[in-house]
C-alpha cells in the first residue's frame, strides 16, 4: 500500500459490529442470567471490582485522548499511556466493559464480555495498524517491534514533561465516556429486572 492511497480505518464499522454484537450475544446473556451470589460478600467484591475497572476505563480513555487528540494520524504517538501499548483506548474500552460484567455480579459474564470486546477492538487495531504501517513506514514498524497492542508492557513507560492538548478530542471523549459511566445505573436496572423474575433465568457463577 502506497503512502498516498492509506486510508484511516472506518470507526463506523467497529461501532457497528460492537452493536450487533451486543445485540445479538451480549444482551441475552446479561438479560437472561443471574449472578450465583446475589447476596453478601461476593457480591460487594464484584460491585467494589466492577465500579473501581469502570473508573479506571473512563480516566484511562481521557489520559490517551490528552496525548493523542492533537496528532492522532499525523504521528507515532509513542508517549505517556502510548509507550506502555499501542492502543490504550481500548485497553480502557475493554477495562470498562469488564467492569460492567463485574457489576453484573457473574465472573462467567465477565470473562465472556471482556473477551468479546477485546476480540473485536484487537481485529480493529489490526486495520488500523495497517494505514499507519503504510503511513510511517520503518517508524511504525520499530514502534510496534518495542510496544505491545493492547496488554500493557508498564516498564516501558516513559513521557514528555509537556505535551499539546486539543479541547475538540478532549470534548468527544466525553461524550464516549459518558457511554461507560451509564454501565452504573444500568447494572441497578438490570438488577431490578432480575428481582422481579419478568424473564426466565440461567444461574451462573
Amino acid at each position: 500500500m502506497s503512502r498516498s492511497s492509506a486510508k484511516p480505518y472506518n470507526q463506523k464499522r467497529r461501532i457497528a459490529l460492537l452493536r450487533v454484537t451486543s445485540a445479538l450475544v451480549l444482551l441475552p446473556l446479561i438479560l437472561l442470567t443471574r449472578p450465583l451470589w446475589e447476596a453478601g460478600w461476593p457480591r460487594d467484591i464484584t460491585r467494589l471490582i466492577g465500579t473501581l475497572l469502570i473508573v479506571i476505563g473512563v480516566l484511562g480513555r481521557f489520559w490517551a485522548i490528552l496525548y493523542i487528540g492533537s496528532c492522532k494520524n499525523k504521528e507515532v504517538m509513542q508517549d505517556g499511556p502510548y509507550s506502555v501499548c499501542r492502543h490504550p483506548l481500548y485497553l480502557s474500552s475493554t477495562l470498562g466493559v469488564a467492569g460492567f460484567g463485574f457489576l453484573l455480579g457473574s465472573f462467567v459474564i465477565a470473562a465472556v464480555m471482556t473477551a468479546a470486546i477485546f476480540a473485536i477492538l484487537s481485529r480493529t487495531a489490526s486495520r488500523e495498524e495497517a494505514f499507519l504501517r503504510a503511513e510511517f513506514g520503518p517508524a511504525y514498524d520499530e514502534y510496534a517491534r518495542k510496544v505491545p497492542r493492547i496488554l500493557p508492557r508498564l516498564g516501558l513507560f516513559h513521557t514528555n514533561s509537556e505535551i499539546s492538548v486539543q479541547i475538540g478530542p478532549l470534548r468527544t471523549n466525553c461524550q464516549d465516556a459518558l457511554v461507560f459511566l451509564t454501565f452504573l445505573p444500568l447494572a441497578m436496572v438490570i438488577g431490578w429486572i432480575r428481582d422481579a423474575g419478568l424473564l426466565p433465568m440461567l444461574i451462573l457463577p
